[in-house]
């Protein structure tokens, strides 16, 4: 998973593209887990100068982060995300696509990270369609150096095979929950940037 240094929103030295590279790891680590003390400050001090709806909801982040600690957004991560039995929001797309975990969307992804030579990592144990692994898939096929995978259409292919039809519910879903407070905001920056993606990939 990403660490801490990949919170660079977008920086004069940074292009475009390994902003989106970013921004997917970052994701892809505070949706996989509740930020640790270091992350979460590293977080609380990022810039918040960006332009347009995105960098508005960056901002939001930003300031849920810097009001918030680490136990507080462990205990929140786990009340929505893990729970007693059913977690209150799910956060893999079989659900969303099949109404159940371990189902055939799960399969198809499977298919397709193999074809691309990506295996989960054995210290990983949620399933490949859990939203933190699809960022971080993401996140690779804009960032790797193997030309082969790191192409907009792959990404286009990737996105909008086992993520665009689902991914806004869950944000959704996050945002509208009673006790979702930092998660809220990570669910709003979340929202805009996918919807940022689908229609720059429309436009390809």
């Amino acid at each position: 998973m990403t660490s801490a240094h990949a919170i660079k929103f977008e920086t004069q030295d940074h292009g475009e593209e390994t902003a989106r590279a970013d921004l997917y790891g970052l994701l892809a680590t505070l949706f996989y887990a509740p930020p640790s003390s270091a992350l979460l400050a590293t977080l609380s001090s990022a810039q918040t100068n960006g332009e347009g709806v995105l960098g508005a909801a960056w901002a939001v982040l930003v300031e849920a982060a810097r009001i918030a600690n680490a136990e507080a957004l462990r205990e929140e991560y786990e009340q929505l995300f893990i729970g007693v039995g059913k977690p209150e929001v799910m956060l893999y797309g079989s659900y969303y696509l099949s109404g159940f975990l371990m189902e055939k969307p799960l399969a198809a992804l499977r298919t397709d990270l193999a074809q691309m030579g990506l295996q989960r990592a054995d210290a990983i144990t949620e399933s490949e369609d859990h939203i933190a692994s699809l960022c971080e898939v993401m996140r690779y096929l804009i960032a790797s150096d193997d030309v082969l995978q790191a192409n907009v259409l792959n990404q286009k292919k990737f996105f909008g095979t086992h993520m665009q039809t689902w991914i806004l519910n869950l944000c959704d879903a996050i945002s509208s929950h009673p006790n979702a407070k930092f998660y809220a905001a990570l669910a709003g920056l979340s929202k805009v940037f996918f919807e940022v993606e689908m229609q720059a990939f429309d436009m390809d």
